[in-house]
């Protein structure tokens, strides 16, 4: 998903390529990863380390000196009891709200929501937003030193589950002093999140808000997240996952970046696309050519180079990985036993015009919880902006956000 509106971006920022025409962001320009590598600004960053312990992984494998990149928000009371966990998206990061600072390649991707005054009013929560395990932007990922030479993970770094991110993310908690969130709240791949804290950690959380998500990743999710790493895979320039010593150019970007056209088509609505662009081509159409393009094509150009800078290619086959293994059920018998063990109100949110996370999704959810006699409410956003919208419509989100806080308060004062 798109951490910022797209729709005051660009259509380019950086000089012509080689073929006449074609203004992207030259090759020679494009890093072979745009993590956060140590060393680089810590922004407003803090770490956690977990030390020489073993953190075995669901799926099978064990890392060693792991470190959590998070932020916070606010202050946490004397009872421990305003903490909210906003876990981000694919290529979001734990920067949820802030200023564009040294360290940090982009603004807070939930500005809109997170702050004072805001839905999440941070004069009155304490909040949280963990980068993921597997991650590019602080936390243990590929691109971070491995703890036997020092280099690079890489092709080393094994799969990664949903719920490793829970059971780090639970690191982050206790190194906090949080014994119970107020709520989990997260989009699309954060709203996977926020239901697999629900199911395993039910003390330890007193609501959800899963927005544009699903108790589990359909075949469709699967086709379009898959059909992005095979690009990646394709890349002979990806080296296996080994790329981190490649001069600027020599990585994986053009993978990469074709990877994140292919999501961004995703991201939004068929009207959206239509009423920006319509037909309206960048070159002129005086004679056919091959390479000619439309003012999409060159929309979606620019947001690929644009996650080159900020990310990184095996992060992306990571964390996409990750979200097509999302499934409530596995191992717990299926769906409804898995959110039998939930005891916490819910509120779920869902897009309309939302086509890679469809409505329908969200309002299995509530289906789901009501059935297992829990506190269930639905929201439809009704918007244009597909599955991007939650990033986009803040009053839409923020209202019914604001109030089901609020409930959830009450109920526990």
């Amino acid at each position: 998903m798109e951490e910022r509106s797209a729709e005051d971006a660009p259509a380019h920022d950086a000089p012509a390529h080689d073929a006449p025409g074609l203004r992207r962001a030259h090759s020679s320009l494009l890093p072979a990863s745009g993590a956060w590598r140590e060393g680089d600004p810590a922004g407003a960053r803090k770490h956690v380390s977990l030390g020489d312990r073993p953190f075995a992984l669901e799926g099978g494998g064990v890392l060693r000196g792991v470190h959590l990149a998070y932020e916070t928000w606010g202050t946490l009371d004397a009872a421990a009891s305003n903490a909210i966990l906003v876990c981000h998206a694919l290529t979001g990061d734990s920067h949820a709200t802030g200023p564009l600072l040294p360290g940090h390649p982009t603004a807070g991707w939930w500005e809109g929501i997170i702050g004072p005054g805001r839905a999440i009013d941070t004069d009155r929560w304490f909040v949280v937003c963990v980068n993921v395990l597997g991650g590019c932007q602080g936390t243990t990922g590929p691109a971070s030193p491995h703890p036997d030479d020092g280099r690079p993970w890489g092709s080393r770094f094994p799969v990664v589950s949903v719920r490793d991110w829970v059971r780090s993310q639970a690191h982050v908690a206790d190194h906090l002093g949080v014994r119970r969130w107020h709520s989990v709240v997260g989009g699309s791949m954060g709203g996977m999140q926020a239901l697999e804290w629900a199911v395993m950690h039910p003390d330890r959380v007193a609501s959800i808000v899963p927005i544009a998500t699903a108790v589990a990743a359909s075949a469709q999710q699967i086709a379009w997240w898959s059909t992005g790493r095979r690009v990646i895979r394709m890349d002979p320039r990806w080296r296996g996952g080994d790329y981190y010593d490649a001069p600027a150019g020599e990585g994986p970007h053009e993978s990469l970046s074709i990877a994140r056209m292919v999501s961004q088509i995703t991201f939004r609505s068929d009207d959206v696309f239509t009423r920006r662009f319509g037909r309206e081509v960048v070159e002129p159409l005086d004679g056919f050519r091959m390479w000619q393009r439309f003012e999409v094509e060159r929309y979606l150009e620019y947001h690929g180079d644009k996650l080159v800078r900020r990310f990184d290619a095996n992060s992306y086959l990571l964390l996409t990985k990750a979200m097509d293994l999302h499934d409530l059920g596995r191992g717990r018998n299926g769906i409804d036993a898995a959110m039998a063990r939930l005891t916490c109100p819910v509120l779920a949110v869902g897009v309309e015009s939302d086509i890679l996370y469809p409505l329908y999704q969200s309002q299995a959810i509530v289906e789901h919880a009501r059935a297992a006699g829990l506190e269930a409410r639905s929201v439809e956003l009704d918007s244009p902006h597909g599955h991007d919208a939650f990033l986009i419509e803040h009053d839409q989100v923020g209202t019914p956000l604001s109030a089901f806080l609020d409930d959830v308060e009450h109920r526990h004062a």
